[in-house]
C-alpha cells in the first residue's frame, strides 16, 4: 500500500470513491484535490481522505472514504495518520473531524472539547 498526495488527474478517483457513501459523506462539497491523501494498492486508488484547512488555527479532517474490499487492512488508519502528520507540519493548532467513526478518530487522539458531551450542528437548509 502506498500513501500519497492527490493529484488533480486523482479527481475522477476521488469522486468516484466518495460517492460510494451517500449517505454517510457530504457529496456537494468535496476538497480540492491537493488536499487529499489517497491510497493506492497494484496502482489503483482504494480509498482517500482529505485535510481541509480553514485558518492557521484549525483544520478538518473529512472526506475518508475506503472500497468495501478494503476495510479492516489498517487504510484509514494511514490515511487519518497523514493527515495529522500534514497538520503538525503546517503548525496548524487544532484538528476536528465530524464522524460516524469515533472509535477510529479516538484511537487518534480525537476527543469532545473539554470534555463536552455533544458537538451540535444545525442544517440550514
Amino acid at each position: 500500500m502506498t500513501i500519497r498526495k492527490a493529484t488533480e488527474a486523482d479527481l475522477p478517483a476521488l469522486e468516484e470513491i466518495v460517492a460510494l457513501y451517500p449517505d454517510k459523506l457530504m457529496q456537494s462539497h468535496l476538497p480540492r484535490p491537493d488536499e487529499f491523501f489517497v491510497a493506492e494498492i497494484g496502482g489503483g486508488i482504494v480509498a482517500c481522505c482529505a485535510l481541509e484547512v480553514y485558518s492557521e488555527r484549525l483544520a478538518e479532517v473529512r472526506s475518508l472514504a475506503v472500497r468495501a474490499d478494503h476495510q479492516g487492512k489498517g487504510i484509514a488508519t494511514a490515511l487519518v495518520d497523514a493527515c495529522i502528520k500534514e497538520a503538525r507540519r503546517r503548525n496548524i493548532y487544532e484538528v476536528l473531524t465530524i464522524t460516524g467513526a469515533s472509535g477510529l478518530f479516538e484511537k487518534h487522539g480525537f476527543g469532545t472539547f473539554h470534555n463536552e458531551k455533544y458537538a451540535l450542528i444545525k442544517i440550514l437548509r
